[in-house]
C-alpha cells in the first residue's frame, strides 16, 4: 500500500553503479550530448536533435547577463555585499526574476498561442491572427509582452535568435506570429515597436512545443551562470555593505573585441 512517504519520479533511475535519465544511461549521455540538450531531455523526456540543442544553447547565451542593473543582479550583488554565501545571494537574484523581470516570457507565449488560435478560428493566415489580436489589445489598453524594451530598440540578441532558427530549420508557427504581430502594431499604430529578446525565446519555445509553465525558467536557467560571475566579482571587487544605485554604475571591463580574433 503506497503512502504519502512513498515518493515517485519519472526523471531519474537511480541504482547501484547506474543512474539512468530518462531511461538514458548518463555516462552514455556525456561527452555525445550537449548540456541544453540534456536540459530538455530532463524537462520533456525527449532527446532531441542536435539543432535544438544548438538553439537552446544560443538562448542561454542571449540572456546569460545583462549587466549590473537589472533586479535581480542587484538584489543578488546586494545580498552579496552583506557577507552572505553564494547560494543565499544566488536565491536573493532568482527570487527577483518575477512578473515585471524576466517574467515575460510566459506572457509572451499566452499571446503568440492566442494569436495562433485566432489566425485558426478566422480561418486565416498568421497576418489575420495578428490584426485581430492587436486590435482586442489596444482596445484593451494592454501592453504587448514580449515587445519593447527600456534600452534596446534593435535588440542584437533578437535578430541573432530568429536568424538561429531558421537556419536551423526550427521557426514556425511561433516565430511567424511574432512578425506578423509586429507588422500589425506597426500598421495600427505607425510605430514600430519592437520585439524583445523575451519574446523571441517564447516564440521558439512555442515551436519547440514546451509547456508554457516552464517558460519562465528558461530565463532563470540562462540567467544564473550570469548572477554566480556578478556574485563573485562583489564579493572579490568591492568593499563590504555598499550602496548600489540602479543609475549609478560602469563598465570597466574588456574592450570591445570580435569572436574568431583571438590571439
Amino acid at each position: 500500500m503506497e503512502t504519502d512517504l512513498h515518493w515517485k519520479t519519472a526523471i531519474t533511475g537511480i541504482r547501484p553503479n547506474e543512474i539512468r535519465l530518462r531511461g538514458y544511461r548518463i555516462d552514455d549521455l556525456m561527452g555525445r550530448i550537449s548540456f541544453s540538450q540534456a536540459i530538455f531531455l530532463a524537462l520533456t523526456g525527449e532527446l532531441p536533435p542536435p539543432q535544438v540543442g544548438q538553439l537552446l544553447d544560443a538562448i542561454f547565451v542571449s540572456s546569460i547577463d545583462h549587466g549590473v542593473t537589472p533586479p535581480s543582479t542587484l538584489a543578488a550583488r546586494t545580498a552579496a555585499s552583506t557577507g552572505a554565501p553564494f547560494n543565499a545571494a544566488l536565491a536573493a537574484g532568482l527570487l527577483s526574476i518575477n512578473q515585471h523581470h524576466g517574467g515575460a516570457i510566459e506572457d509572451s507565449m499566452r499571446l503568440i498561442r492566442r494569436g495562433i488560435e485566432l489566425a485558426r478560428v478566422l480561418e486565416g493566415a498568421a497576418e489575420v491572427g495578428a490584426v485581430a489580436l492587436v486590435a482586442a489589445y489596444r482596445k484593451e489598453k494592454k501592453r504587448l509582452p514580449g515587445f519593447g524594451h527600456r534600452i534596446h530598440t534593435d535588440d542584437p540578441r533578437t535578430r541573432r535568435l530568429l536568424e538561429l532558427a531558421s537556419e536551423l530549420g526550427v521557426a514556425a508557427d511561433g516565430v511567424e506570429m511574432l512578425r506578423a504581430i509586429e507588422d500589425a502594431w506597426a500598421e495600427a499604430t505607425g510605430k514600430r515597436l519592437p520585439m524583445n529578446v523575451d519574446g523571441a525565446i517564447a516564440g521558439l519555445l512555442v515551436d519547440l512545443k514546451l509547456p508554457l509553465e516552464l517558460a519562465n525558467t528558461f530565463f532563470m536557467m540562462a540567467r544564473l551562470p550570469g548572477l554566480v560571475a556578478q556574485v563573485h566579482e562583489e564579493k572579490t571587487r568591492e568593499r563590504p555593505m555598499r550602496v548600489i544605485h540602479p543609475t549609478d554604475h560602469e563598465y570597466d571591463g574588456a574592450a570591445a573585441r570580435q569572436y574568431g580574433e583571438e590571439s
